[in-house]
């Protein structure tokens, strides 16, 4: 069994290689703008089955490799905020807290990440 209370805690949630509170921040803003205003632009090509699927495939790993040692990517609040909450209910031994002075960020770095590509793609 694990012992490492960081290595079981990434089991359920991102986390920063470096915690510096502006820049992740706005690595979550980022890479969470880049994929929906990319998302809503593929929206207005007729594209054949499965190349949209790709595209927004390949872009996820593109923004992993570029922005997730910074953040660990969460892109989406519901991919960290729910296992988080899971890791810090359920019963596991060797088990630490649940960093929840960090857990605020890849949840409203997205948020502000989604509402301002909104905002970008409803002006253009």
């Amino acid at each position: 069994a694990e012992e490492n209370a960081g290595n079981i805690l990434a089991t359920f949630s991102t986390g920063p290689a470096i915690k510096d509170t502006v820049s992740n921040l706005i690595s979550e803003i980022l890479g969470t703008f880049v994929l929906v205003l990319t998302i809503f632009a593929l929206g207005l090509y007729d594209l054949q089955a499965g190349i949209g699927t790709f595209a927004v495939g390949t872009l996820i790993v593109g923004i992993g490799l570029s922005l997730g040692g910074t953040t660990g990517y969460a892109l989406n609040p519901a991919r960290d905020l729910g296992p988080r909450i899971m890791h810090s209910i359920l019963p596991i031994s060797n088990k630490g807290d649940g960093d929840w002075s960090y857990a605020w960020i890849p949840v409203v770095g997205p948020v502000i990440g989604a509402a301002l590509a909104v905002l970008v793609f409803s002006l253009f």
